[in-house]
């Protein structure tokens, strides 16, 4: 009989981690890397699903941002990512030149949040001042099929130049091309941001920069409806005493079909209902707004944030 019931008692406990093992959630939250925007505000994200789902397993994810966080999301291998517009638009009609080689269907967003803005930061001394000034200098584009290398992309081709017309091009994360800038084995970077973005503000305080202005004629000559004009105000960074006209394009969080409605649902109402923290993770997160987050999308949203913005209003 003891040896019956040791058996049932294993069964019995065998069978219930089992069970607690088919229901725990994962909630994988992609990123971008660690000196950018995304990942800071990734992880205040995670504690924010945390606390309204508490029976998920939530991580952080750091990764080379826009394209890989799409193709990991189609292939189930994340439940949130952040990316930017042009990047998702490029997934949903499967633009192999921008990294995706076929379209990625399954891809559903959350929300439109905050704007990047196209951020081209030269030292004092390398003599650049406008686009055209980048010819045959040394410049970091991020990295490979990242958000900011496919913005580089469009706006070198717009401006009349390409990676082949500068003197060397570099495919570095924020972080790595500032620590070359310092030591002078780089002449600019561009950086596809928010505004105050670390890796910039550190260099500023570092070396005296150059912000290179992009102006509306060439933003109009990318052709891409996502590149909208927008301004860096004066003092973002020290020495940047003057408003300089870029390029703006607006950020996506983006999910899977295969997420449920619930989860979704949960996780745009603890966002939108906790704005005050992504904030303070990061400047950047100001721009971000209810009134927006349904408007601009390029591909459809996921239905359990439509529940959500059905019950604030904001959707009929």
């Amino acid at each position: 009989m003891r040896k019956l019931h040791a058996l049932i008692a294993g069964a019995v406990c065998a069978f219930s981690m089992a069970t607690a093992s088919a229901q725990t959630q994962f909630i994988n939250v992609l990123t971008g890397g660690t000196s950018g925007v995304y990942y800071p505000m990734g992880v205040a994200l995670s504690q924010l699903y945390g606390k309204a789902l508490p029976s998920a397993k939530v991580t952080v994810q750091a990764t080379k941002a826009s394209a890989e966080n799409l193709n990991l999301l189609e292939a189930g291998r994340g439940e949130i990512g952040f990316t930017l517009g042009d990047a998702l638009s490029d997934a949903w009609q499967g633009n192999a030149e921008a990294g995706f080689k076929a379209p990625l269907k399954k891809l559903r967003t959350v929300a439109g949040i905050y704007s990047n803005y196209i951020q081209i930061v030269a030292s004092a001394d390398s003599g650049i001042h406008t686009l055209a000034d980048l010819k045959g200098k040394r410049v970091s584009v991020g990295a490979p099929k990242s958000g900011t290398e496919l913005n580089a992309r469009a706006i070198l081709r717009a401006a009349g130049l390409s990676y082949q017309s500068l003197g060397k091009v570099e495919y570095l994360p924020f972080g790595e091309s500032v620590e070359l800038m310092k030591n002078r084995q780089l002449d600019a970077t561009l950086q596809s941001a928010g505004l105050g973005v670390s890796a910039l503000r550190d260099l500023s305080t570092s070396m005296k920069i150059v912000v290179v202005p992009i102006p509306a004629d060439v933003i109009a000559k990318v052709g891409d409806a996502a590149y909208q004009p927008a301004t860096i105000p004066a003092n973002t960074y020290d020495g940047q005493t003057t408003d300089v006209p870029t390029a703006a394009i607006q950020n996506f969080l983006v999910t899977h079909a295969g997420v449920s409605d619930d989860t979704v649902y949960q996780m745009t109402k603890a966002m939108f209902g906790n704005l005050p923290a992504l904030v303070a993770a990061h400047s950047a997160a100001k721009g971000i707004s209810l009134q927006n987050a349904a408007k601009t999308s390029p591909i459809p949203l996921h239905p359990g944030a439509i529940k959500y913005y059905k019950e604030v209003g904001l959707l009929k």
